[in-house]
């Protein structure tokens, strides 16, 4: 089999140019509502995105897309995609993620061309889904073959490296900060995987509300650098 390791850095990599940067997913308003203001709130503050947050919805959602295209079951993306738009109901978190999958898209329709994928692809054009990132994601994990385990490990170190590089922003934290926050989500990335891979069905979309109020709060701050 051929490795997969090239494939999966590729897809994971967060320099990748579908506009990642530009979105905190609500980070911008905890550091102005001086929340997130030093290493030990930032660290804090990721460490709650990956197991409040993450764990049941994202991340979830690109095992059950994996899954779903593995048995090549275009309505159960179909489906999964409506119910993730259901679940983010911040309309800048919504909208992000939608630009952020129909990015990934653009990038690797290029490369591989194959029934899921391009049934997805259809569905959107034709307004049917909204085409999020998450979705995309799993998809194409599936289609390159990456092992499930590994693909939801580079999914959440791909979004904690983000969360991150946004604090070290707008905190501000020195980059060696950064880096030891970094280090020190490695272990919670580990556990998280291992807890989605046996997620209950019936937990995924468990909310997160302090964060959905902070990123609807975020659509009228006084000023933003971040469009969510």
């Amino acid at each position: 089999m051929k490795n997969f390791i090239g494939s999966l850095l590729h897809l994971s990599d967060p320099t990748l140019p579908i506009g990642g940067y530009t979105h905190s997913n609500g980070l911008e308003t905890y550091v102005q509502q001086q929340l997130v203001k030093d290493p030990e709130t930032a660290s804090l503050f990721v460490r709650n995105m990956l197991t409040n947050n993450l764990q049941y919805n994202d991340g979830a959602f690109v095992k059950l897309a994996y899954e779903a295209t593995q048995n090549n079951d275009i309505t159960a993306l179909l489906q999964l995609d409506e119910e993730c738009s259901a679940l983010k109901t911040a309309r800048e978190i919504r909208e992000g993620s939608q630009k952020l999958g129909l990015r990934l898209i653009k990038i690797f329709k290029r490369q591989i061309s194959e029934d899921p994928i391009n049934a997805y692809e259809k569905a959107i054009l034709e307004k049917k889904i909204e085409g999020h990132y998450c979705i995309v994601f799993g998809i194409y994990a599936c289609l390159l073959n990456i092992p499930l385990p590994e693909v939801l490990l580079a999914f959440l170190y791909n979004a904690t490296v983000g969360t991150v590089t946004n604090a070290v922003k707008l905190v501000p934290l020195g980059q060696l900060d950064g880096q030891d926050i970094l280090h020190d989500m490695q272990e919670v990335i580990e556990t998280i995987t291992q807890n989605i891979l046996q997620l209950d069905r019936n937990h995924v979309g468990l909310c997160n509300i302090g964060l959905d109020v902070r990123c609807m709060q975020h659509e009228r701050l006084y000023s933003r650098l971040y469009m969510s």
